[in-house]
This record gives C-alpha cells, structure tokens and sequence, in this order.
C-alpha cells in the first residue's frame, strides 16, 4: 500500500528546515521520519503530500487506495497496531487532529473518513524546530531498538575505554573506532556503517553517527545528538542534530540545535544555547513572523540547508539562520539570518543565485552527491518567493 505523508498541518511550523524538504524527510533520532515509518511498516511505497514547488523532487501521492500519515511523531506498540488495522474510510485522531487515514488518493477528501477514533495514550510529538533536539533522545531510543533487534553489533575495539552495558552499544558493518571512550550509561551509542570515530574522542550517550559520517580526532560528543550520513564533526557538540551532508569539522561549540544538509561551518565557530540571564530563548518563528518563547533555557541554533560560516563566527542564543545564507561580517549577527544573505546582517545583499548553483555543486561534488534540475528548482523558489 502506498504510504502518503502528510504536511498539511506542520510543514511551515518547521521553517527553514522545510523550505528544501517535506517534514518526513528530517531526520531525527537514527533514521528520517520517513524512513522510520518505512521500516514500521515494512512498506517502501512511500509519497508526499505537501508543498507544489517541492513535488517535483518528493513523489505526488498516486491516485490509489493509500495509508494517509502525518509523521513526525513516536508511535507505540497500540498505536503501531491501530494504524495496520484501519480500514477504508477509517482514520486515527489525535489531541483534535487528524494523524494517520486509510483513503483513497483519486478525488482525495477528508470526507471519505466515515470513523474517527481517538488515540488515548501519549504521544511524544515533533511540532517545531526545537522539538527535534528536545525529544531526541526518545527518537534514537526508539530506532535503536527498531535497528537493532535480533542483530549483533561489530566488537568495540580494546584501544578504547568503555563506560555501560554492552548491549547499549551497537557498531554497523565497516565501522571504525580506536583510541577513544564511549560511555552509554547516559544513553545508548549507535555508530553507523563504515564512520569513524577517529582517536581520543570522547563520546557520552544518547549518540547516533550517520553512515559515512566521521568524529574528528579529539571531539567532545554529548548527547542527545544525531549526525546524519556522510558528515564531519569536531570539537564540541551537545544534544545536537545535523540531517546530513554537513561539515563541523573544527573546534567550537554547537550545543541544542537543528542544521540542514550541506552547512559548513568556519574553525572556531561557537553557537550559544543559553543566555545570560538563564531566561527562556525565543525562536523565529516563520508562521506567526514573531520571535516565540520556546519555553527552553537552552536553545541555540536552526540552520537551513546549503548556509555556512567564517572562522570565528559567533551566535547569538536562538539563532535562525535560513537557506543557502553565508555569515561572514564582523560582529554577532541577527538572530534572524534571511535566505541567501551575503555576509549575515540585516538588509545585506543576497547571494547570486548562480553563485548558489556553482557552490552548491562544488560541495555536493566532494561527496559525489549531484545537483540535480529539481535541487534548482526548488532553491530558485525560495530564492524568488520567500
């Protein structure tokens, strides 16, 4: 059965991060929402419904009976089973809102659902940004055990010191680690296929390495944090996710936040998550286009895909900093970095959007991932609308 995943509720929520992807493609914990549910499932037919510029890269549902989801939540083992057992015209609600519908695509309408169901049990539920890093660790939680179950992980080298159970730590087939310590009493560690931890990093759990992705020599890793495939991080990082693609690779300190895909980050570049006055960080926020308290004491960053920083760049505590933007002025930027902003202030020009192009390609090269026609596409309007 096809899986459609729905935006209709959050995908402008979850701005910058949703400019370049729907909401299932975000990663949290191990795996994307999507994927997640792919596994959950065991179905990889899987479609988007969300926002028309973005359609021509993430697949249009086909018309066909189909399983209707908004993902970004953790099911429960119940709810698992009520979504597998929705017939036609059936559909889950929860806290008022509609979360999971089996219907059909062709003349799609809400008014096929002739039974609503509430779920009663708690969710824990991704509705903005600073929710990814909040609630991570219940995310990797739940995909260790969706990962790992009835496997058995590579032996942790005798270089390294360890800290924990044994069967909090799982290592992927190729996976490298010498000379560092992992203690998963605070969480549990899951190193992906082929990464490298590389020599006296030290590792304090919930902690997640992406497949290909590397710990520099000497990082300083607290959890709960996710690095996503093909990534480079150093220095120090805590509760910290980054989708993909991205490069931290030198010393500085990122600590509560969300960064995109293809960021780079400048040596020595520091985010900070907590103010000077303890009080509770205000995010921007796209839909209302007003700073919002978070509630949080700690927050730090959100960065858009394709953006980057200088050395010695500095942050402010709740940073927004939005697509394919270069941060490279004197001084702390706004905490509100515009779209394609050349050298991070307000009012600065834009970056060119050839330029966007040709750096883009340059980067994505290094990882022999190309730019596609859709990857333009999608980068022109935003360039263009928002």
């Amino acid at each position: 059965m096809q899986l459609v995943f729905s935006d209709a509720q959050y995908w402008e929520d979850f701005l910058p991060l949703t400019f370049t992807r729907p909401v299932a493609a975000m990663r949290c914990g191990i795996l994307t929402f999507s994927e997640r549910w792919q596994k959950i499932l065991e179905n990889t037919e899987v479609s988007y419904f969300t926002e028309m510029y973005l359609q021509e890269k993430f697949k249009s549902p086909e018309d066909k009976e189909s399983l209707f989801l908004v993902p970004n939540f953790l099911p429960t083992e119940t709810v698992i089973q009520q979504i597998k057992d929705l017939k036609q015209g059936e559909a889950l609600v929860y806290e008022d809102e509609l979360v999971a519908a089996k219907i059909n695509m062709k003349g799609f309408s809400l008014h096929q659902i002739e039974k609503m169901t509430d779920i009663k049990e708690e969710l824990i539920f991704f509705k903005e940004p600073a929710d990814l890093f909040t609630y991570n660790h219940h995310a990797i939680d739940f995909d260790f055990d969706l990962l790992t179950h009835g496997r058995t992980s590579q032996e942790l080298s005798s270089t390294n010191g360890f800290l924990g159970d044994k069967k909090d730590l799982f290592i992927e087939e190729g996976a490298q680690i010498e000379f560092s310590t992992l203690n998963t009493k605070t969480g549990k560690i899951y190193i992906g296929k082929n990464a490298e931890v590389m020599e006296g990093c030290h590792l304090r759990g919930p902690i997640t390495l992406g497949e290909d992705s590397k710990f520099n020599l000497g990082s300083k890793i607290y959890g709960a944090t996710t690095i996503g495939p093909q990534c480079k991080v150093g220095g120090e990082v805590n509760n910290i996710i980054i989708f993909g693609y991205t490069s931290k690779g030198h010393e500085g300190f990122v600590g509560n936040s969300v960064i995109g895909e293809w960021c780079n980050f400048g040596a020595d570049t520091n985010s900070s998550n907590l103010k000077n006055n303890y009080s509770h960080v205000k995010l921007w926020n796209y839909r209302t286009k007003a700073f919002e308290d978070t509630g949080l004491q700690f927050a730090g960053l959100i960065m858009g895909d394709h953006s980057k920083t200088a050395i010695n760049t500095q942050l402010n505590t709740g940073t927004v900093i939005g697509v394919a933007s270069n941060i490279f002025k004197p001084g702390f930027p706004p905490n509100l970095v515009e779209n394609f902003s050349w050298g991070g202030l307000k009012d600065d020009e834009r970056f060119r959007l050839d330029k966007v192009y040709e750096v883009a390609e340059r980067a994505m090269a290094r990882r022999k991932v190309p730019l596609t026609a859709e990857d333009k596409a999608i980068l022109k309007h935003i360039f263009d609308t928002y």
